[in-house]
C-alpha cells in the first residue's frame, strides 16, 4: 500500500486563527482537491490526520465537524478521488492526550488500522507538531508553505532532511514522480 497521510488545515484547506467552525468557512487551497485526486489516481491511499481542538473548546459540535469533512470528501469524490479515512484529535491543548500532535497516537491508529507499516507512509504537513509526530513514527515528511508552513520552514531550514514544497499540488506532483 501506498499510504499518502495528510494534515488538514493549512494543507488542504485555508488556515483560520478562528478555526474552521462550519462548512461555509471550509475553503480548499487552490490545487489541493485535484492534488488528492491525482494521488489518489496515482495509487495512493490517502488518510487526513488532523488536532480538532475547537471540540473540545466548544466552538463546534461532532456534526458539524462531521459536515465539514463530508463536504472536503464529496468534492474531493467529484474530482476523482477519495479520502479514505479521517482521523481526528477531540482534546485541546492542555489535554494528556496521546493523539494530539505532536503526539503519533493517530498516526500509530492509522498504521494499526491499517495493518501497514508507517516507515513506508509519507506525511504530508505544515506545522512542527505534523513535523514531529511524522518522524516519531518514521514517515517521510514533506512541508508546505501554505497554512503555517512559510513560518515553520524558517525553523527547520538547516534541516537537509526535510522536503518542502510551496503547496500540496507541488508536493504531490513531486511525490508521483519519484514513487
Amino acid at each position: 500500500m501506498r499510504l499518502l497521510i495528510l494534515d488538514r488545515d493549512g494543507v488542504i484547506n485555508e488556515e483560520s486563527d478562528h478555526f474552521v467552525k462550519s462548512p461555509a468557512e471550509w475553503k480548499p487551497i487552490p490545487g489541493s482537491l485535484e492534488a488528492i485526486a491525482s494521488a489518489y489516481q496515482f495509487g495512493f491511499t490517502i488518510i487526513v490526520v488532523s488536532n480538532q481542538s475547537g471540540l473540545s473548546r466548544g466552538l463546534f459540535n461532532i456534526d458539524q465537524l462531521n459536515k465539514i469533512h463530508s463536504q472536503m470528501l464529496s468534492e474531493v469524490a467529484k474530482l476523482g478521488g477519495r479520502i479514505e479515512a479521517v482521523f481526528f484529535c477531540p482534546h485541546g491543548p492542555e489535554g494528556r492526550c496521546r493523539c494530539r500532535k505532536p503526539k503519533p497516537g493517530l498516526l500509530l491508529d492509522v498504521g494499526n488500522r491499517l495493518n501497514v507499516n508507517l516507515n513506508q507512509a509519507t506525511f504530508i504537513g505544515d506545522r512542527a507538531s505534523d513535523i514531529e509526530a511524522g518522524q516519531s513514527v518514521g514517515a517521510k515528511f514533506i512541508l508546505v508553505e501554505t497554512g503555517r508552513g512559510a513560518e515553520t520552514k524558517s525553523s527547520f531550514v538547516s534541516d537537509p532532511e526535510l522536503l518542502i514544497h510551496a503547496d500540496l499540488a507541488a508536493a504531490v506532483k513531486w511525490l508521483v514522480r519519484v514513487q
